[in-house]
């Protein structure tokens, strides 16, 4: 793989924006038991879940689709150079040796022993994701690897529940559902559906979305697209500055290479100054990523992408319906990783397509750090002296 720019850390813009007192106790997301039961199959090329939605609803939809259609699938990863699969090997010897991180981001922060979540994060692809976010310079990558682990237990990542959440989406100003041609989660933004005035609490919300996104990557996609469609919105109701550049923060500190696309759609004036009040704070790298008033239909099955942003698929947002739907879905997901993570014996280093679902088999069964078979075969390849291709990824 060529080397991309490197995305350059940011400061953090805010302080922390935990509610201590709402959070304290609550469980992670993956315990938050569904309010209604479904019945969620696993991933599959089973043509008969074209286009089901996880209550089977349809004309219009009130919950989300359960997988990408036939046909979308994700690009193939560039393959490695040889010497990028040696710095890998060295990040990854490195993380192994890691029993603690900081509780959060502030000097001399007090340590705790790295929790099982934590290790199942520290996947094969998330150490290539730093990687490549940092140039592949390894010192870099550790550092911000360990700057994520300890900003996702300052944040809370994992003890925002369904419950806390949920008033922020009653509205469905977010709404995770469909897939685009490359077979990324569709993440739907609608400012005009604002129903909150708490800037720390929405800022939650998002991460929260995010975090399911991810959740909802099929095998061999590690990226989201990002839908925002500013028609029917009023001024007042889209993002502030403060919650513009903490987002960068974010995406680019905490979720590197996790943004496919961002299509933004029907910018008003007012908008349009936001936008340009915040370009300086996006690297390069995300910038090539938005796109604005794009045809959305040549980037999304139109079957899959919502009537409201010139799409075919009948949606209607009712919280009581797609919530509780769109929780068990993300929760079976997880817990199918969760699972596949357990028997291969809660490896640092494993690989997401495994967990996903994908039988990656080398050698008559799974390697010790459970690397997918790619990084074994294009060592062998780039030692017999083949040239890796280039991707328009990043």
């Amino acid at each position: 793989m060529a080397d991309v720019d490197q995305q350059t850390p940011t400061s953090h813009p805010a302080a922390s924006l935990q509610d201590e007192k709402v959070l304290k106790g609550l469980d992670t997301a993956i315990n938050s038991p569904a309010v209604v039961a479904y019945n969620i199959p696993p991933y599959s090329k089973d043509s008969s879940l074209e286009n089901a939605t996880v209550d089977a609803s349809k004309d219009p939809a009130k919950t989300p689709f359960l997988q990408p259609v036939s046909g979308c699938k994700p690009s193939p990863p560039a393959p490695l150079t040889s010497e990028q699969v040696t710095k890998y090997e060295s990040l990854l010897s490195t993380v192994k040796t890691w029993t603690d991180v900081p509780d959060n981001l502030a000097a001399k922060a007090a340590r705790s022993p790295l929790t099982d979540s934590e290790r199942m994060w520290l996947t094969k692809d998330c150490l290539l994701r730093y990687l490549r976010a940092s140039k592949w310079v390894l010192a870099t990558a550790a550092t911000r690897l360990q700057a994520t682990l300890s900003w996702r237990r300052e944040w809370g990542v994992e003890r925002d529940t369904p419950e806390y959440i949920s008033e922020e989406n009653a509205t469905g100003k977010q709404a995770i559902t469909g897939f685009d041609n490359q077979s990324r989660p569709c993440l739907y933004l609608n400012p005009h559906k604002q129903n909150t005035k708490g800037e720390e609490k929405q800022m939650h919300h998002l991460v929260f979305m995010l975090e399911r996104c991810i959740d909802l990557m099929p095998p061999g996609q590690e990226t989201l697209a990002l839908l925002v469609n500013f028609k029917e919105s009023r001024k007042g109701q889209g993002a502030s500055i403060a919650q513009g550049r903490l987002t960068i923060y974010i995406l680019q500190n905490h979720y590197p290479e996790r943004l496919g696309k961002a299509m933004v759609q029907e910018v008003p004036w007012y908008i349009s100054f936001f936008f340009k009040a915040i370009r300086a704070f996006i690297d390069p790298m995300t910038r090539e990523k938005l796109m604005f008033d794009a045809k959305l239909r040549d980037l999304i099955p139109p079957e899959q992408l919502l009537k409201f942003f010139d799409g075919d698929a009948e949606f209607e947002y009712e919280h009581d319906k797609y919530w509780p739907a769109f929780i068990a879905l993300a929760n079976a997901r997880k817990a199918e990783m969760v699972k596949r993570w357990e028997s291969a014996g809660k490896p640092i280093g494993a690989s997401e397509a495994y967990l996903k679902g994908e039988d990656l088999v080398s050698n008559g069964g799974l390697n010790e750090s459970m690397r997918d078979t790619a990084i074994t075969e294009q060592k062998g390849a780039t030692a017999a002296g083949e040239a890796p291709s280039k991707s328009d990824e990043v």
